[in-house]
């Protein structure tokens, strides 16, 4: 019977990846910084007590909840990307979509890692602001986003 669940997990696993275009580089840095912004931004909620998401800034299950379909939708997109890939011949819109939210990712886990107090260092600051404003147009050039 353990085989049978182990199996089937392994099934669901391999199409979910399979759908997401392959277990490559890329998917594999998107999920390891979307869970990795999940647990700091829990961190910060449930034991700093500073999350943005919140009036109290304490852990909130409606804010953890949206969190997790917001990286849904994410991952809804990558495939949305795969099937355009697909109908024009190309790789480049998976792969660009991915870089996108790879970006908003790794910014949203600087901004919870300072909101825990940790400092970064300069230069990581003026690469991740570049890649602020690249994410978001040119409308925010200037801008700091710490």
């Amino acid at each position: 019977m353990r085989a049978h669940i182990t199996s089937a997990v392994v099934a669901i696993w391999g199409c979910f990846v399979l759908a997401l275009g392959g277990w490559d580089a890329t998917l594999h840095a998107l999920i390891a910084l979307m869970a990795a912004d999940y647990l700091t931004g829990v961190a910060v909620a449930g034991i700093f007590k500073k999350s943005k998401k919140s009036r109290s800034g304490a852990l909130s299950s409606h804010s953890a909840w949206k969190g997790l379909v917001k990286k849904g939708v994410q991952l809804l997109v990558v495939y949305l990307g795969v099937r355009l890939d697909a109908a024009i011949g190309t790789g480049f819109i998976r792969n660009a979509v991915i870089f996108g939210f790879l970006a908003t990712e790794l910014l949203s886990i600087m901004e919870n890692v300072g909101l825990m107090g940790v400092s970064w260092p300069p230069m990581l600051r003026k690469v991740l602001d570049i890649l602020y404003e690249k994410s978001n147009g040119d409308e925010n050039q200037g801008t700091s986003h710490k």
